[in-house]
């Protein structure tokens, strides 16, 4: 959690690809700079073999500091890994199969692009939190953006907490920090020349 309850939390997303010499001790650096609610693993291989030295590597990582640590898309290595959780990419389709299939306790996230539609079938089908995305001007998917009323309208009607995401700037996290519960934080930090001053960096905006 926030030290500042008004503040949303940082989910960190790792890059699509991760070097496993160096990328574990960023983490932890940042892990412990900020408060950091959740930790998705977000690679772009199918390899499964290097996906799962990934997540263990991660898992000792964010575990010892009380961090949860979801994958994408990933479903059927969640339990087999040790992990929290789940991050889904097709909005509704597959919550109400993965919710009986991980049980209760499990995290499962959905993200549901632009879709407010989405997100409201996610919740009700109950998803832990729903992700728009991309925020700001951003060449994925379709390059549509997220309208900020969306979080406007979300954090007023809506109980389930909602992550915005993608191509975030300072400008951005001043003006949705009232109004999302968590910012979904990537290539935003990984990017730079020093991932742990960036990050502190976007708390900072957020206030």
């Amino acid at each position: 959690m926030s030290d500042n309850q008004d503040l949303p939390q940082v989910y960190l997303i790792t890059p699509s690809e991760i070097e496993l010499s160096t990328f574990p001790q960023t983490l932890a650096a940042c892990l412990d700079s900020v408060a950091v609610a959740c930790v998705r693993l977000a690679l772009g291989t199918r390899d499964e073999d290097r996906i799962a030295k990934s997540a263990d590597a991660l898992r000792e990582i964010t575990h010892a500091r009380d961090v949860a640590l979801v994958i994408e898309t990933h479903v059927q290595m969640v339990e087999r890994l040790g992990l929290d959780g789940v991050h889904l990419t097709d909005g509704a389709k597959s919550v109400m199969k993965v919710r009986k299939d991980l049980g209760e306790d499990a995290i499962v996230g959905a993200y549901c692009r632009q879709s407010r539609h989405d997100g409201m079938t996610a919740g009700e089908l109950s998803a832990d939190y729903v992700a728009f995305g991309p925020v700001g001007q951003s060449t994925l998917d379709d390059g549509n953006r997220v309208e900020f009323e969306l979080f406007e309208w979300w954090s007023q009607m809506i109980e389930v907490p909602v992550v915005a995401e993608g191509a975030l700037d300072h400008d951005i996290l001043r003006q949705l920090a009232a109004h999302t519960d968590f910012f979904g934080i990537g290539d935003e930090i990984w990017k730079t020349d020093n991932p742990v001053l960036a990050l502190q960096d976007c708390i900072k905006a957020m206030a």
